[in-house]
């Protein structure tokens, strides 16, 4: 295991990537034997990375199991100034494996700014994006490529993430949200999307009722698990750094599609979800994060959004909401905190 600056070289934290020479990422290389042949009958390197910010006591089991991958894989943990222990615990129960790098930065980035920086570093023709609290099987990734190889102009893949209960999450499998849809979800005239075409595509079928099932052709999948190739990542020039925490998975699977490519959800692959580890900690913080998102998305990608009108519309409406929810949310994170 290494703690690194944010180079691949070892040099010592910070939260700047200290410039190092193109020769010291090519002799890292060369000693790792990550440079092999197209000959070669090694193994694909996947490469992990979970962005952690306070994440507790599930980052070091999420930790765990991947490294239990028996793919070929390296893990790379990116960590927004994290100052619960949970960094210090990995680094004491995982230094032997060299396979885990820990990328600590001196403030929190953010989600998205965080995976654009360890991608940078990362090494594999293809990126696994994982919540610190999500916990995957020893032959997830295995089953992730297999997929990936068997589907043509694949872009992204995400799974079936599942409650601690085994019950499938909500929004794992989703439409982008545009406000036509939300306005007709909202009416309750999407429940007639069966009899009237034009209304067709507001809501997602039930994952039984969803045809060719283990692979299903999406507009995005959760943000907790994301599957990507390397190329097609920096194609799109990776995540958006406007958003700093929710719907920038909304928005990759966006770019993605955008740019020629699929995103498929494959229903047959289930992993838990312990959702929420660090951001049941500071409510406020993330909903706020979260409304902004909403905004920002509505802004880049809906047409709604070229209508000046309609635009101080949903404005208005998203941060009127954020005004109405986070009382509860104190009053709730006040109750937990008694609770304890």
């Amino acid at each position: 295991m290494r703690t690194l600056c944010g180079r691949r070289c070892g040099n010592t934290r910070t939260s700047k990537a200290t410039s190092c020479s193109r020769d010291c990422d090519q002799r890292a290389r060369s000693r790792s034997g990550d440079e092999i042949s197209p000959a070669s009958s090694v193994p694909a390197l996947t490469s992990i990375i979970i962005v952690a910010a306070d994440s507790g006591a599930t980052l070091e089991a999420c930790v765990a199991r991947v490294l239990a991958s028996s793919a070929r894989i390296e893990l790379i943990v990116a960590d927004n100034a994290s100052t619960d222990g949970a960094i210090e615990r990995l680094q004491q129960r995982f230094a032997a494996d060299d396979r885990l790098r820990i990328l600590r930065n001196e403030k929190n980035l953010g989600f998205g700014p965080a995976c654009n920086l360890a991608a940078s570093q990362a090494r594999g023709d293809a990126v696994l994006f994982l919540n610190p609290d999500c916990f995957i099987e020893a032959d997830s990734i295995a089953r992730l490529r297999d997929v990936s190889a068997q589907q043509n102009d694949v872009g992204l893949i995400g799974v079936c993430i599942c409650e601690p209960d085994g019950r499938p999450a909500r929004a794992i499998r989703r439409r982008d949200p545009l406000l036509r849809r939300a306005l007709m979800s909202f009416s309750g005239l999407s429940r007639w999307e069966n009899r009237w075409p034009a209304l067709q595509g507001v809501e997602m079928p039930p994952l039984a009722a969803a045809k060719n099932a283990s692979v299903e052709n999406v507009e995005a999948v959760s943000g907790a698990l994301m599957f990507v190739s390397r190329e097609v990542f920096e194609k799109i020039g990776g995540f958006d750094p406007g958003y700093f925490l929710h719907c920038e998975d909304i928005d990759l699977c966006r770019r993605v599609r955008d740019a020629g490519y699929r995103v498929l959800f494959a229903s047959d692959l289930r992993v838990i979800h312990r959702q929420g580890s660090s951001s049941r900690h500071r409510p406020v913080f993330v909903a706020r994060h979260k409304h902004h998102g909403m905004w920002r998305w509505f802004r880049k990608f809906d047409p709604a959004a070229r209508n000046p009108l309609l635009r101080a519309i949903v404005w208005l409406g998203i941060w009127a909401h954020f005004v109405i929810v986070w009382p509860r949310l104190i009053f709730s994170m006040r109750r937990q905190r008694r609770a304890a």
